[in-house]
């Protein structure tokens, strides 16, 4: 297709795929589009037919992205941003710069909401969009433009970073109960790819050790119940230790653990004013005698 025949896309399609993507369904993006669920199906289906593509696969339980769809989804939020942005500026009113920041789960639970609200008090003409995920999936956001900025967990020495600081882990398992003699030992995980169920896996096999996964949880709380309750036994940072929770170590027949790091990230071309200084806030409040 040559560029005197190519459509331009509708914003106001693209506004209705991010929504049904961002609510996980097309019944909830109804309520934030206020439309009918059959119209918001109908609009993705007509983005769909003017692209050529397949946006979104309609057999999984839930909305899953295509390959297409996951392209397609960082230029959107920029396009209806862009959008936004100039209608704001051509009303005359001030544009909040928004800096889109991935961070662990963990951290966004337990370490980081103070710091992110005294800043968002300081700075009003910044508005954070904070995600939480598995590292290995911000990091793909942010290559792919999705973020500005993301703390990653990640493997030491990898290079990139803006800054770095050193992760000392530790097992954690339940007060009451010696799980962590069963054999194969119980684990209590985050899904594929998180940085802490492969050490866990890969450490335990290095000594020889069976195991098997006896719950796994996509959050810390669920994380942190599980083992508070018996289910098994953990790897997670010192500062993350469940309540009704114990340190494990080599007298517990437990092997030792290499320490991870966690990685502060900036994207390519999205180094303005305003990620800089979320980046400072971000180093500042992170020094390095918490990380060891």
């Amino acid at each position: 297709m040559d560029g005197s025949t190519m459509r331009e896309m509708d914003l106001g399609l693209l506004r209705t795929f991010v929504s049904v993507v961002e609510a996980g369904g097309f019944t909830r993006a109804g309520e934030r589009v206020h439309r009918t669920q059959s119209t918001v199906s109908q609009q993705v289906r007509r983005l769909e037919d003017d692209l050529g593509l397949v946006l979104l696969d309609r057999n999984s339980r839930s909305i899953m992205l295509t390959d297409d769809g996951e392209r397609l989804l960082g230029y959107a939020r920029r396009m209806l941003a862009l959008n936004d942005e100039a209608r704001s500026i051509l009303a005359g009113r001030p544009v909040a710069e928004v800096v889109r920041l991935g961070v662990p789960e963990d951290y966004a639970v337990e370490r980081l909401p103070r710091v992110l609200s005294a800043f968002a008090r300081r700075n009003r003409a910044i508005r954070l969009d904070v995600r939480c995920d598995l590292s290995v999936r911000l990091r793909a956001d942010l290559e792919t433009g999705e973020l500005d900025i993301a703390l990653v967990k990640q493997e030491p020495g990898r290079t990139g970073a803006r800054m770095t600081w050193r992760e000392p882990l530790c097992w954690v398992g339940p007060e009451e109960e010696a799980v962590h003699f069963q054999d194969p030992i119980p684990l209590v995980v985050f899904p594929q790819g998180c940085l802490y169920r492969n050490r866990a896996i890969h450490e335990l096999e290095k000594a020889g050790r069976a195991w098997r996964v006896a719950y796994c949880s996509p959050n810390l709380a669920g994380i942190q119940a599980a083992v508070s309750g018996g289910l098994g036994v953990s790897v997670l940072a010192r500062s993350a230790l469940p309540k009704d929770g114990c340190i494990l170590g080599e007298n517990d027949g437990l092997p030792p653990l290499p320490e991870t790091e966690l990685a502060l990230l900036l994207g390519e071309g999205m180094r303005n004013d305003a990620v800089e200084l979320v980046a400072t806030t971000l180093i500042e409040s992170l020094p390095k005698p918490v990380w060891g």
